[in-house]
């Protein structure tokens, strides 16, 4: 038997279909996403969450017309299979695949791209204003998640939008989750109408209500005033009952609608996300709004797979899994801990040992490591919600009582609060430490995701340390020195297993801005080459000196450990004694770590030359490893060593026509 999905070459056909085809359609793309997703892994979870979703926005809607702003937009999969790309869905998030994420090149039914959260409003309505400056009639829709109502951008979209716009469709996705369970009071406030039971039942027969209304009663019946009515009756009744279980907001209601109403958007819901006529019957009312309408919809996420429901951190974005169980392959014997539970193994024991020690994560327990800390001990673990803005301002504060909070928070979601890094940290010289999870790449997510630029913009902030350890064991030993700093302190440490090096008992306090020389000079004759490997550049490194020495060069090498301040008296010694220095780092070469080498050498008139290996001026592909990524972009051993001898070839070559030899 043919399924509907081989035939849904575009969203027009979507159209086409009758609701019973267009539940049968459902269940296929669920099963095309728990399948192909096993293979390669994926954001497995939102998307089983969004397919009736997805699917009736395309039933009402006209991409690439009309817009769909998904925000995040890692729940993008089913929107890619309907229009146009379920051929290449199996090879999402891999080499030259599918991207993980909306991408405005790889299709034009991707109007905005996004991996981060909070940016769906905003940008919707930016649509939304440019198309009335137009005077066209396109429909923008945002799709955003109760998870991005943590997000202080979120507000400020909200604020603008019914001064801005009168036709504007905000899709509230409300499943509760973000990665992690979703927390503080905006999550408390969307559940107080949901759980109401009286609610719940009346909001059940108003369901059945409207789906006996043809569309144009729909309309009228759906009005404000009978909504409202609707929802002050029930909150009311709720207030008369109880008058302790909510506020009132002095006009005798409170319920998650006034959020949005109160900053004049029209509510509609809560709704079911999983049932296709509804969700069509209101959208088609949304379109025809002549005042900004928010839509909220309940979504599960996982829907259509046990074990996902069951684990719904997990199955957020998983790597590859047994279809049956849902369980993931087994550990590689051998295969080291990952750095993140490096860092959060260490963050216990010191949290054990000072009372002034606290961890901050922005919704990230597991990614970050500090899911150990939240089990051990609860009372010193702060979860913000999507908020990096707010978790580095908390944290300032928090520091100027004389605590040393640590924020763990990938490198790329840290560039959202730089100006508060500057402003309220390191202008104040308070104690807040960030440990930055992902420095490097996040090879199946992408551009968004890459934490390839917090070495070139935190280096010119005054008042700074920064750090990148070579080692798990380096990095516990880093952690121990920024507790004793009175100084921001920064540690970038990249994603996956680590180098695999014991981590002795008790962490040893570092020098701060000093260098590491692991290996000298051994006057061989030899050229000279000293590289200065960053972080975990330095097992590239330290292979590229094994080579590199077995063809006659006389190698040193030296672990920076110190983006800012780096050490000066070791770099320029090496500099003056090398003929050649070759810097390597996982990191943008722009105003990166080899770039404050070049500095230090303009400063200090050194002449020898400099080879420097990291990132080009771009922004990185996604790809199915990072070894596949170091290979085409030359961060690799064969890379450096080719490097080094084609700067040697390149000199006599140049010598030869300075100087040509006289017969």
């Amino acid at each position: 038997m043919s399924r509907y999905l081989d035939m849904i070459d575009g969203p027009a056909h979507v159209k086409k279909l009758t609701l019973p085809q267009l539940h049968q359609l459902a269940e296929e793309i669920r099963y095309e996403l728990i399948t192909k997703l096993s293979k390669n892994g994926g954001h497995l979870g939102p998307n089983l969450g969004v397919v009736e979703l997805t699917m009736a926005l395309h039933y009402v809607f006209t991409t690439p017309k009309d817009k769909f702003v998904w925000d995040v937009s890692h729940q993008i999969y089913v929107h890619k299979i309907l229009t146009g790309r379920k051929d290449r869905f199996h090879t999402i998030r891999t080499t030259d695949g599918l991207n993980g994420f909306a991408l405005r090149t790889e299709s034009e039914h991707d109007c905005y791209g996004a991996g981060h959260a909070g940016t769906a409003l905003s940008a919707a309505l930016g649509m939304c204003a440019a198309r009335d400056q137009r005077g066209t009639d396109e429909q923008i829709i945002s799709i955003f998640g109760d998870a991005a109502l943590t997000n202080g951008i979120s507000f400020e979209g909200l604020n603008n939008i019914s001064t801005t716009t009168k036709k504007f469709i905000g899709i509230l996705n409300d499943n509760e989750w973000s990665i992690a369970k979703n927390v503080g009071a905006i999550a408390s406030y969307l559940n107080k109408l949901i759980t109401n039971p009286r609610y719940n039942r009346l909001q059940k027969d108003f369901e059945r209500w409207l789906r006996r209304m043809p569309k144009g009663d729909l309309a009228i019946k759906l009005g404000h005033k009978a909504e409202e009515a609707f929802k002050g009756a029930v909150n009311d009744i709720t207030l008369q009952q109880n008058p302790a279980s909510t506020e009132s907001d002095g006009r005798g209601g409170f319920g998650s609608s006034l959020i949005f109403e109160e900053m004049g958007l029209r509510y509609l819901g809560p709704i079911d996300g999983h049932d296709l006529p509804l969700l069509i019957n209101c959208l088609e009312f949304a379109k025809t709004c002549d005042h900004p309408v928010v839509l909220h919809v309940l979504t599960k996420k996982g829907k259509g797979y046990d074990v996902a429901i069951q684990q719904p951190e997990k199955f957020h974005g998983t790597g590859p899994y047994d279809v049956q169980t849902g369980a993931s392959p087994a550990a590689k014997p051998g295969v080291a801990p990952a750095w993140q539970d490096v860092f959060g193994q260490t963050m216990v024991k010191l949290c054990q040992n000072n009372n002034n020690i606290v961890g901050i994560t922005a919704a990230m327990p597991s990614g970050t490591g500090l899911k150990f800390l939240e089990k051990a001990m609860p009372q010193k673990y702060y979860d913000v919600g999507i908020a990096e803005e707010h978790a580095v301002l908390f944290a300032a504060g928090m520091a100027t009582m004389g605590f040393h909070p640590v924020c763990a928070i990938y490198s790329t979601f840290l560039q959202r609060s730089y100006d508060i890094i500057i402003h309220d940290v390191a202008l104040q010289d308070l104690p807040v430490i960030f440990c930055m999870d992902r420095a490097g790449l996040s090879p199946q997510d992408g551009p968004t995701h890459h934490g390839l630029f917090d070495i070139s913009y935190l280096r010119c902030v005054p008042n700074i340390i920064a750090m990148a350890p070579k080692d798990e064991d380096e990095l516990v030993d880093m952690m121990f020195t920024a507790t004793h700093q009175n100084h921001p302190t920064f540690i970038r440490y990249p994603r996956g297993a680590g180098e695999g090096v014991p981590i002795k008992d008790q962490p040893r306090m570092l020098e701060i801005g000093k260098a590491e020389v692991i290996q000298n000079f051994f006057n061989t004759g030899g050229r000279k080459v000293a590289l200065f490997g960053l972080g975990n550049m330095m097992s590239v490194a330290r292979k590229a000196a094994m080579e590199l020495t077995a063809e006659g060069f006389d190698v040193a090498i030296v672990n920076p450990r110190f983006t800012k301040p780096i050490d000066a008296g070791t770099t320029e010694f090496y500099g003056r004694a090398a003929d050649l220095v070759v810097t390597l780092e996982d990191h943008v070469l722009p105003g990166g770590y080899g770039s404050s080498v070049l500095e230090l050498f303009s400063e200090k008139q050194i002449q020898t030359p400099v080879v420097r290996i990291g990132w080009p001026d771009k922004f990185i592909e996604h790809a199915s490893s990072v070894e596949y990524l170091r290979e085409k972009h030359g961060l690799t051993v064969p890379s450096t060593v080719a490097q080094v001898k084609a700067h040697f070839a390149t000199a006599v070559e140049v010598s030869a026509t300075k100087f040509p030899v006289v017969a």
